[in-house]
């Protein structure tokens, strides 16, 4: 059995020549199999023979000058495999890529917020998700945190260590090829000192292949390790509000800044965000008045995840978005902000036990499926058009409206956040407190 071991392999057996029977079987299936491009035989004379894949897919062997005594090692290029079909992968790059599969960059991210073109943004932790997120056409992808809650089992998100994050990060980036690739750094990978939040967003973008990392928190070490990590050359999503990874101090997953003070305090935290160098915010379980108001009090995009209608953008967990969660324990803790746009537990087993399509259909509407989950859908085309629908109500502000914005502030709250920002000149801000749900 072959195993890699530092780029070279090292072969035990002892050859005549550098293609024996066994040798140049394995090698060849390994080519045969695409699992490499090129293979070079090694010995103490230096290169002897060379195996590569031509453009028909045949193995071509390039004899050596002298015959090899002892087979040193086997040194392989090995080909990373994607998501595309092999058509697309191997005829080499087109002349004119459709806009939809043009990788987004940071300042089309900028762009987009200048002209008042919301973002959607939903998290992956996989290869598969991933490749349904790239093909939605989702501007961002975020490998979160959370995968310590919906992937890993875990009651909070402060058990993810930064190796787990980086795994799925890797697993992400095989399969999204055009979204921005975002990933939160975990609880006690940047907190202590600047050092260790710097290395931390290094390792992510370096051994994870992402493009940009987020923080939690706007507290005075919180800005000082946005700014450090934006310095290093990397660039940085803050995030406000209801911070996760701070439940130990605020007492359970609650809403913020539901009174004035709250609210205020949440507006300072973002712009400190936004002066150490932070490129977004994600503004999270706030009153829509406060999302509003953080959106006009910075200059960068801000994404809501139940922070209402008024944000640069929206974000949701993938498990939400498909209802996958059906566990009464998921059911009790599901965000009421989270909009569910597909139930693939319905389309198993019950689907499958009825054998007419009349007893199908009376089936679907018995459970309440999802429009797009027609009796004839594989599971793989409800999550694609689930996520498609996601993003269709996000850029056109259907998203989260209303019923999907439930946090609301006291009687004389908004009143009083709205003079509170005008003392401190916020004028724009305090306009903001104003605005009506669509």
């Amino acid at each position: 059995r072959l195993e890699r071991m530092g780029g070279a392999l090292p072969a035990a057996s002892s050859c005549n020549v550098c293609h024996t029977p066994h040798v140049g079987q394995v090698m060849a299936t390994l080519l045969l199999r695409r699992a490499v491009s090129a293979l070079r035989l090694r010995c103490s004379g230096g290169v002897v023979a060379r195996i590569a894949c031509s453009s028909g897919g045949a193995v071509a062997f390039h004899k050596p000058d002298h015959e090899l005594r002892r087979l040193e090692r086997i040194d392989i290029a090995w080909r990373r495999f994607s998501n595309l079909p092999e058509n697309t992968v191997y005829s080499g790059p087109s002349s004119q890529p459709s806009e939809e599969k043009k990788r987004v960059t940071l300042t089309q991210l900028q762009k987009k917020y200048r002209e008042g073109q919301p973002i959607s943004v939903l998290t992956a932790y996989d290869y598969p998700s991933a490749v349904h997120v790239d093909r939605a056409a989702i501007d961002v992808l975020l490998v979160g945190d959370s995968v310590g809650m919906v992937v890993q089992g875990h009651d909070t998100t402060l058990p993810v260590t930064l190796e787990d994050i980086i795994a799925h990060c890797r697993s992400v980036s095989r399969g999204a090829r055009r979204p921005f690739l975002l990933a939160d750094l975990p609880f006690g990978t940047y907190e202590s000192s600047s050092y260790d939040a710097v290395q931390s967003a290094v390792r992510v973008l370096k051994e994870g292949n992402m493009d940009a990392v987020k923080i939690e928190g706007g507290g005075t070490r919180r800005a000082a390790a946005a700014r450090a990590i934006t310095e290093a050359g990397i660039a940085v999503v803050g995030h406000v509000g209801l911070t996760p990874q701070s439940i130990s101090s605020l007492g359970g997953f609650r809403p913020q800044g539901r009174s004035s003070h709250a609210a205020v305090k949440v507006v300072r935290e973002a712009q400190a965000l936004e002066r150490a160098g932070c490129v977004a915010l994600v503004v999270e379980c706030v009153p829509p008045a406060v999302g509003a108001a953080v959106t006009a009090a910075v200059g960068v995009p801000t994404i809501g995840i139940g922070a209402g209608p008024h944000t640069s953008g929206q974000v949701l967990v993938y498990h939400d978005v498909l209802g996958m969660m059906q566990h009464p324990h998921f059911k009790q803790v599901t965000p009421k902000f989270c909009k569910q746009y597909a139930q693939v537990r319905c389309l198993a087993m019950p689907l499958a036990m009825v054998p007419t399509l009349r007893g199908r259909a009376e089936l679907v509407a018995l459970l309440g499926l999802a429009r797009c989950c027609r009796p004839c859908a594989q599971v793989g085309e409800v999550i694609q058009a689930a996520l498609e629908g996601f993003r269709q109500d996000v850029s056109s502000r259907k998203f989260p409206g209303e019923a999907f914005s439930p946090y609301k502030m006291g009687p004389g709250e908004i009143e009083a956040l709205h003079d509170a920002l005008k003392a401190e000149g916020l004028d724009a801000a305090a306009e903001a407190t104003r605005r009506p749900l669509p």
